[in-house]
C-alpha cells in the first residue's frame, strides 16, 4: 500500500538566503527537516519548474516549490482489535495508560499484537503517520502513560519537543537496595558490545540523563519518582543498575529477589512472584502541539506495584531494628 503525498508553496521575500531544505520547513512545517532532504535528495522536490536535487542551495525568496512523493506504508502492520486504556483524546492525539506485557511496536519475536496493532483499529487514519504516530515508547513490561500523534503535523512537534526536553515524564519505581538521597544520572548507553538485546552504560553511548528522588524508604529497597531528560532505551533500568539499585523484577538489569533476615514468607512469595520490572509512567505533562494548551496527565500506579510497596511497608515496620 502507498500513500502519495502532494504538496505546493511559495516562498517569500523574509526566505531569501535560506536554504531550500530551511525554506521548506518553514513552509511544510508539518514534515520534519529530515524528511525534507531526504525528499530533495530523492528528486521529490520541483523549484520554478526544475528538479533541485541539493538541499544546501540558496534560495532568492520568491520561488514556488512543489512536492511530489509516494511513501511506501508498511504492509505487515495489521489493525487489531486490541483493547487500550485510552486517558485522552482529540483531534491531534491521544494518550493511553499501557498495560505491563503489551509491545509498542512490531519487531523480532511480536510481529503484532502491539500497541500499533491496536491505534491501527482504533483510529484506521493513523496508518497515514510514520510509525502510526508513536513518538516514544515504554518496554514490554513497563506499565503507564505513552503520547501519540494522530497527524503527521503533530508527530512533528512532538518529536520535536521531546528532543528539546519539553515533555516532562515521571515514572514510579521500586529499587533494589537502601538509598540515601536522590541525584542525577548523567551516563551516556549504546547497545552492549555482546547482548544485542540489552543496552549498558557506555562513554561512547549517547547522551542520557536521568533525575531521580526518594519517595519512600524500606528495609532492603527504595520507593523512587524519576524524571527523564532524555529517552534512550532502557535508560532507567539501565541507569538504576548502574548506581547497582537495579529495579525489582527486572529479568534483565539484575533485578532478582534478595532475601533479608526475617523477611515474611509472604514477602519473599510477593517477591518472587513479581516477575516484572517495577516501573510505571506516572506523569505526563506538555503544552499541546496544536493548541498551545498545558497538559497534564497521571496514571494510577498498577495493583501489582501498589501491594509490592504495602508488602515492603508492613516489612519495614515488623523489623524496625533491622532499617
Amino acid at each position: 500500500m502507498n500513500q502519495q503525498i502532494e504538496l505546493a508553496g511559495e516562498l517569500s521575500p523574509e526566505q531569501c538566503n535560506l536554504r531550500l531544505d530551511q525554506a521548506m520547513a518553514e513552509l511544510f512545517s508539518e514534515y520534519s527537516r529530515s524528511r525534507l532532504k531526504e525528499w530533495i535528495v530523492n528528486g521529490n522536490v520541483v523549484v520554478d519548474g526544475e528538479v533541485m536535487t541539493k538541499a544546501r542551495t540558496k534560495m532568492r525568496g520568491d520561488e514556488t516549490i512543489a512536492v511530489n512523493v509516494t511513501i511506501e506504508l508498511d504492509e505487515r502492520w495489521i489493525a487489531q482489535d486490541i483493547e487500550l486504556n485510552i486517558v485522552y483524546e482529540d483531534e491531534h492525539l491521544l494518550v493511553i495508560n499501557k498495560a505491563a506485557g503489551l509491545v509498542v511496536h512490531p519487531g523480532a519475536g511480536n510481529p503484532d499484537g502491539t500497541v500499533l496493532n491496536a491505534l491501527l483499529h482504533h483510529c484506521p487514519d493513523i496508518e497515514q503517520v510514520p510509525r502510526c504516530g508513536i513518538v516514544h515508547r515504554l518496554d514490554k513490561d513497563t506499565t503507564g502513560l505513552m503520547v501519540i500523534a494522530k497527524t503527521i503535523a503533530t508527530q512533528t512537534k512532538l518529536v520535536r519537543m521531546i528532543q528539546k526536553r519539553a515533555v516532562t515524564r515521571e515514572y514510579e519505581a521500586i529499587a533494589i537496595g537502601k538509598m540515601t538521597a536522590g541525584g542525577i544520572v548523567e551516563a551516556p548507553i549504546a547497545r552492549h558490545p555482546t547482548k544485542r538485546t540489552h543496552m549498558a552504560v557506555d562513554p561512547m553511548g549517547k547522551e542520557a540523563v536521568t533525575r531521580y528522588r526518594i519517595a519512600e524508604k524500606f528495609r532492603g529497597h527504595t520507593r523512587l519518582r524519576l524524571r527523564l531528560e532524555t529517552g534512550r532505551t532502557h535508560q532507567i533500568r539501565v541507569h538504576m543498575s548502574y548506581l547497582r539499585h537495579a529495579l525489582l523484577g527486572d529479568p534483565v538489569y539484575g533485578g532478582r529477589p534478595r532475601p533479608l533476615k526475617n523477611s515474611s514468607d509472604e514477602l519473599m512469595t510477593a517477591m518472587r512472584s513479581f516477575k516484572r520490572q517495577a516501573l510505571h509512567a506516572v506523569k505526563l505533562q506538555l503544552i499541546h502541539p496544536i493548541t498551545g494548551e498545558q497538559m497534564r496527565w497521571q496514571a494510577p500506579i498498577p495493583q501489582d506495584m501498589v501491594d509490592m510497596t504495602e508488602c515492603l511497608r508492613e516489612d519495614t515496620l515488623n523489623n524496625p531494628d533491622f532499617y
